[in-house]
């Protein structure tokens, strides 16, 4: 719900007025965290405060108050702030308790709103635009990344513009692991095991020099990564380098090979080693 969404909701204030829902303080126990958002518009919402009563009383009060401020011209204040507790009267046994602030944005004001979308900072760099490649970026672009995509072949791109990914040509590959901003992961599947090779090795060399790549998952099988390890530890890497390597990737436990349940697997390590270093 992020980038693709962002676009959805521009495009959509440029011809219609929209209320912004953002929590704005929390105690307790509560649904979402602070800065949590949704767009309301007349007809549609986008994204979530967390669901249930709390977010269908939510909805009514930002279209009521849309609709309010449309009769006034748009002479109504531009903010509103109220608090909810998170108890039987909202059907929500949470116990907690939060505050709702409610921002009104006239169509064609996009250059107000934009500023105020929350920017995903944590970045994957995705080598290889194979069928997993492919069907993990469909997956990554509905969660909180920003996607670099790299491949030695230009044509295996989509030939629509992918929103929230950058795509680039590096020929060769592991020559854009050096531009790769601080704190990216890495995932490493590309067409061949020769580039997938030149690849780990530029991330060893770069976490021997700067110690800033999180996690570097490599796709295969635990005899690939056998392979991959005699070769390296030939090259000068020592086994608590190569420790740094994952391989296979994935969440344990998640079988099948089709390309959408591995991609699934993946993007839930992830999210797992995302929320391991916060």
């Amino acid at each position: 719900m992020w980038s693709e969404t962002y676009e959805k909701i521009l495009s959509r204030l440029d011809h219609q007025p929209l209320c912004w829902v953002q929590v704005h303080a929390t105690r307790g126990s509560v649904p979402r965290e602070q800065g949590a958002w949704m767009a309301v518009f007349a007809d549609e919402v986008l994204g979530t405060i967390g669901g249930g009563h709390l977010e269908w009383q939510a909805i009514a009060q930002a279209q009521q108050l849309l609709s309010q401020w449309r009769d006034a011209g748009g002479e109504t204040p531009s903010n509103h702030v109220q608090r909810y507790a998170l108890g039987p009267s909202l059907g929500q046994c949470c116990g907690g308790a939060l505050e709702l602030q409610f921002s009104f944005f006239e169509s064609g004001q996009r250059h107000l709103l934009k500023p105020l979308l929350p920017v995903p900072s944590n970045c994957v760099a995705l080598f290889g635009a194979g069928h997993v490649g492919h069907a993990l970026v469909r997956i990554l672009r509905s969660l909180p990344y920003r996607v670099i995509w790299v491949d030695s072949r230009d044509a295996v791109f989509p030939a629509e513009e992918q929103v929230g990914v950058l795509c680039e040509h590096s020929d060769p590959v592991q020559a854009a692991v050096d531009e790769l901003p601080a704190q990216t992961q890495v995932l490493i599947m590309s067409f061949s095991h020769a580039e997938d090779l030149e690849i780990v090795a530029q991330c060893l060399k770069r976490q021997r020099e700067r110690g800033d790549l999180p996690f570097v998952g490599l796709i295969g099988s635990k005899t690939k990564w056998a392979t991959f390890s005699r070769r390296l530890r030939e090259r000068g890497f020592t086994d608590e380098e190569l420790a740094h390597i994952t391989c296979p990737i994935g969440v344990p436990g998640i079988t099948g090979k089709e390309p959408e349940v591995i991609a699934v697997a993946v993007a839930a390590q992830l999210l797992q080693q995302k929320l391991q270093t916060v």
